[in-house]
């Protein structure tokens, strides 16, 4: 790895956090495989509608600071930016630690990617954003504007109007100039995505498998 590049140890990393914090849980336990994607088996009773937590299950205090969970797939997990560009901006992530896209193997990549979940989570989001033009963003590396060295996408949705950013470089979309996530704001966006996402599953087809 380059000395430049940002890396915390999987124990270390939030977002390793969020992931441990919120499990994946399908309905039947995997044949083969762990849950965590270590593994290639799919359960007889793995279904899509597995993978969006319920409200319970999606309690933001588990983890420190409260993470706002909209998705928590085998290899998936997807959740509210706690630094927002504007409402609705989105993080889709790898649920085991991979720094950059080319430490991801093959199953993570078809399942985060565009071939799968990417495009039905920018689907809830401008549902419930009301906006239908977005950017989605992912940085490798310190010098790419990558802040938290985990393989992430950014979904972000434009707006119409948009808040006046003074620094218009690319480092808009590593830390750049951001507005912290409020709690009340957070929960109730996660909220409808959730109730979004299922909507958008249902019409693939709850029994659909990963």
């Amino acid at each position: 790895m380059n000395e430049l590049d940002l890396h915390y140890p999987p124990d270390a990393c939030p977002f390793c956090n969020i992931a441990g914090a919120f499990p994946y849980t399908p309905t039947t336990s995997l044949e083969n495989g762990d849950g965590m994607g270590n593994g290639k088996g799919v359960g007889k009773g793995e279904t899509l509608s597995d993978c969006v937590p319920s409200e319970t299950d999606a309690d933001p205090e588990k983890t420190d600071p409260n993470s706002f969970v909209v998705l928590a797939a085998r290899d998936t997990l997807a959740f509210l930016d706690i630094l927002p560009m504007v409402r609705g901006h989105l993080l889709v992530s790898t649920r085991q630690h991979r720094v950059k896209v080319a430490d991801m193997h093959g199953d993570e990549g078809r399942d985060i990617g565009m071939c799968f979940w990417l495009p039905v989570i920018a689907r809830a989001v401008c549902k419930v954003t009301g906006v239908t033009d977005y950017n989605i963003v992912q940085n490798n590396g310190a010098r790419a504007a990558q802040v938290v060295p985990h393989v992430h996408f950014h979904i972000i949705p434009r707006p119409e109007t948009m808040p006046e950013i003074k620094n218009k470089s690319w480092t808009m979309f590593g830390r750049g100039q951001r507005d912290e996530l409020m709690d009340e704001d957070g929960a109730s966006i996660a909220v409808e995505m959730r109730k979004a996402l299922r909507e958008e599953i249902a019409k693939i087809g709850t029994s659909s498998k990963l």
